[in-house]
């Protein structure tokens, strides 16, 4: 199956969930990435704080994004009251969710703003909340065919495997064969965070193989 970003043509700003911003920081391009696309960026202060521990401060995670506030790509947003609520009820919930997933599907859900979320829980509880409309994910940031013309074709190769080697970046199944089509069966075996990678894994060195 081919993958479309669900964010093409809709002008609303976008909130990103922590793991969203590991995964532009680890992809290398980030910052153009965001620069490409059109809409305004949301971060909450929560998934702020959240890269706040040693090993973000020693990986880069915290000065990226400091550098894409400094920079004005991206806006701090801080929880209305009625959004706390909503946040409180997410991380009290069952199942609950951390802070930074919930920050996100607060302020999104109140704000009718687009929320990008990759974690299949908070996926779920995203969805309940916004009344059955899906979350974006990682993926359609870096596949917007914005980015992909801003980056061209070897560089947003190469953001699409350093997210999924270093960020980790979750993917639904439905999109696997699309994405390693683009990056290739002897990148996607070490790429770990694909769907059914351990099953998948037999058929990629097969294609590696045969390839040579």
């Amino acid at each position: 199956m081919t993958f479309s970003s669900s964010l093409i043509d809709d002008p609303k700003p976008l909130v990103l969930d922590t793991s969203v911003l590991i995964n532009l920081h680890a992809c290398t391009y980030g910052e153009r990435i965001l620069r490409a696309v059109p809409n305004d960026i949301l971060v909450p202060r929560i998934v702020a704080n959240e890269l706040e521990h040693e090993t973000s401060r020693k990986n880069g995670e915290h000065s990226f994004l400091h550098g894409l506030i400094g920079n004005g790509e991206v806006t701090l947003a801080d929880l209305t009251d009625e959004e706390y609520t909503q946040f409180s009820a997410l991380t009290s919930g069952s199942p609950s969710l951390d802070d930074g997933e919930a920050a996100t599907i607060a302020i999104a859900s109140t704000r009718d703003l687009h929320c990008l979320i990759d974690e299949k829980k908070g996926r779920a509880r995203a969805l309940a909340s916004m009344g059955q409309k899906e979350p974006a994910w990682s993926l359609d940031l870096l596949h917007h065919p914005q980015v992909i013309a801003a980056l061209g074709p070897e560089q947003e190769i190469d953001a699409l495997y350093l997210a999924l080697r270093d960020g980790r970046m979750r993917i639904h199944d439905n999109h696997c064969g699309h994405v390693v089509n683009i990056i290739g069966p002897k990148r996607a075996l070490n790429c770990r965070s694909l769907p059914g990678y351990k099953a998948r894994r037999l058929d990629w060195q097969a294609e590696t193989v045969s390839s040579k």
